[in-house]
């Protein structure tokens, strides 16, 4: 397990080292959205390459990650294009001041990178298993994975169509599935990192596959996800509205604002 973790660490390091040289080249730190997805792909191919006989369930496990990442990097990617850097990145340029650049390696690329390493453990402890042993976690898995992926992907969808009607400029979507949660696409996503834990687990891991699930589930709902993206309504008696009526996170039944 220690060389996956090492060849792991090593390749993450490379990776995003080489998005933050990008990135201070077009003075866009928030290319590191749209680089977190294929990190983890390289994680799982990096140990697909390395490992000498790879069996289904590193296939599998590397499948559905390129899946899911490819679908976010690309949803990112056209959703910033063409606009400045994400205003959670300028307005830390702007405090760093001097020492953007310093800051900006250690505290967004690197601690990121970190973070991938933690998340992607389930991802590591599939390849160091040589066999599945739970088939029923496998199966229970794939299925929490697909729903959280449709979850997510509906819900950008629906925000994308949204947005691109000129007349919802300035409001809330309070449609589809943000009529049920705030966030449907911080929900779906957490749902189906919990899916490739319990995945992992029926590979034959232990239960430490799920730290990598808990860690984006508190990673969103606490830190980076929904407190810096609703900061950024404050103020709009719309949103204040939408806040009220509708849940954070979890459907129908989760805590209102």
């Amino acid at each position: 397990m220690i060389s996956i973790i090492i060849a792991s660490a090593v390749s993450v390091f490379i990776y995003m080292t080489s998005v933050f040289v990008l990135a201070q080249f077009i003075k866009n730190n928030s290319i590191v959205d749209i680089a977190w997805g294929p990190g983890f792909f390289i994680i799982a191919l990096v140990q697909l390459i390395l490992k000498p006989n790879p069996n289904i369930n590193d296939s599998i496990i590397s499948l559905i990650v390129f899946i899911w990442a490819l679908r976010l990097s690309v949803h990112i990617y056209f959703r910033s294009r063409g606009k400045q850097e994400d205003f959670r990145y300028a307005q830390w340029r702007k405090e760093w001041g001097d020492k953007a650049m310093i800051n900006a390696f250690v505290r967004v690329f690197m601690l990121q990178g970190l973070i991938m390493l933690v998340v992607a453990l389930p991802i590591m402890l599939t390849f160091y298993n040589s066999h599945g042993s739970h088939i029923l976690f496998s199966f229970a898995g794939l299925l929490i994975y697909v729903l959280g992926l449709s979850f997510e992907s509906i819900g950008d969808y629906q925000l994308y169509k949204f947005k691109k009607n000129k007349d919802n400029k300035g409001k809330i979507i309070q449609s589809g599935l943000w009529k049920f949660t705030r966030h449907p696409n911080y929900f779906g996503e957490a749902v189906l990192w919990w899916g490739i834990g319990i995945y992992a687990i029926g590979t034959g891991s232990t239960i430490a596959a799920l730290t990598g699930p808990l860690v984006i589930n508190l990673l969103l709902v606490y830190v980076s996800g929904i407190p810096l993206l609703e900061k950024k309504y404050e103020g709009n008696t719309e949103w204040g509205e939408y806040k009220i009526n509708t849940p954070a996170f979890i459907p129908l039944i989760g805590k209102k604002g």
